[in-house]
């Protein structure tokens, strides 16, 4: 059986699309003659879902059993795949971006209303939590690189969907920067590689265990 490549694809018309702006529909086979090419020509998924963040498009998650595949380091190019179930993953991208940024409170001083809004998902006082979030990042300049990127990342994928996946990727890493920022050495990369792996696990299991919801309705 082929691996299954996690992609991530924009909505528009409240549709899937890829890059080309081709519809992407459910038990159809896509193929691509002549050379393929990373990331200039074929058909894109990563192995892990956290990697395929880094390149997505939009938040219509799926996993692709890709044919005459060239791996690279994070990501893979093949030839054709049959497309397989999907769905909108707004809401789980947002709900391990507010994950995320729970992960890094210790690292600064978090309003309650922020708290809040992080453990429950309440839209009511979004716009509230953020003004809030914004109001202790300007108080505490001095500490901002210690947490910025981390908070900015995760908060970025909150307010927007189509970047709910890079900016989830890039709480996890750079919280974890942020908490080894002394001690970038070989240790380093043995807590990144480790808070990956952590972060990777649980955004697959919530994403599988959506799919599989999705697949039932």
């Amino acid at each position: 059986m082929s691996d299954l490549y996690w992609h991530f694809a924009e909505i528009k018309d409240g549709r899937p699309i890829m890059r080309d702006g081709t519809p992407i529909e459910i038990g159809t086979r896509y193929e691509i003659g002549g050379k393929i090419k990373m990331c200039e020509r074929g058909y894109h998924g990563s192995l892990r879902a956290i990697d395929a963040l880094s390149y997505a498009q939009g938040p219509w998650v799926s996993r692709r059993p890709l044919k005459d595949v060239i791996d690279g380091d994070d990501k893979s190019v093949g030839r054709a795949f049959i497309q397989q179930q999907g769905f909108d993953a707004t809401d789980v991208l947002r709900e391990f971006a507010r994950e995320c940024a729970l992960r890094v409170a210790d690292l600064w001083d978090m309003p309650d209303i922020v708290r809040r809004y992080l453990e429950t998902g309440d839209e009511s006082i979004r716009a509230a939590a953020r003004a809030a979030a914004r109001a202790a990042a300007w108080d505490a300049r001095d500490a901002r690189d210690a947490w910025d990127a981390a908070w900015d990342a995760a908060w970025d994928a909150a307010w927007d969907a189509m970047d709910a996946a890079r900016d989830a990727w890039d709480a996890a890493m750079d919280a974890a920067k942020a908490a080894a920022r002394d001690a970038r050495d070989a240790a380093w990369d043995a807590a990144r590689d480790a808070a990956m792996d952590a972060q990777n696990a649980r955004l697959e299991s919530m994403l599988l265990a959506a799919l599989q919801e999705a697949g039932d309705e």
